[in-house]
């Protein structure tokens, strides 16, 4: 599993790429703070309700968490469904928010 730590990740979207991020948290955590990506919880991963991401099977996506425990796990499961570029947030959004929020 490829990972990505939070300044990479911060360079990546100030620089404007084109990023498909995934929030793999509750819909609670989700809506008290997030980056902009796609809620898909990883209950719903592991039950394999993945609509939502399916026609991102052949692109690289970005999965991040609270802590990038629950997003590890979220990667291995999407890469034995056959997603090919899956990286893991390191340190998820307690460490985004620790770094970049004041």
């Amino acid at each position: 599993m490829k990972t990505i730590d939070i300044q990479s990740l911060k360079s990546k979207i100030d620089a404007g790429e084109s990023l498909h991020l995934i929030d793999v948290r509750e819909s609670s955590e989700h809506d008290e703070f997030n980056i902009g990506g796609i809620l898909l919880p990883l209950g719903n991963i592991r039950v394999g309700e993945i609509d939502p991401i399916e026609n991102l099977k052949d692109k690289e996506i970005y999965l991040y968490c609270r802590s990038g425990n629950r997003s590890g796990q979220a990667a291995l499961i999407l890469e034995s469904m056959g997603f090919s570029d899956v990286t893991n947030v390191v340190g998820g959004m307690l460490a985004w928010q620790d770094q970049f929020s004041n």
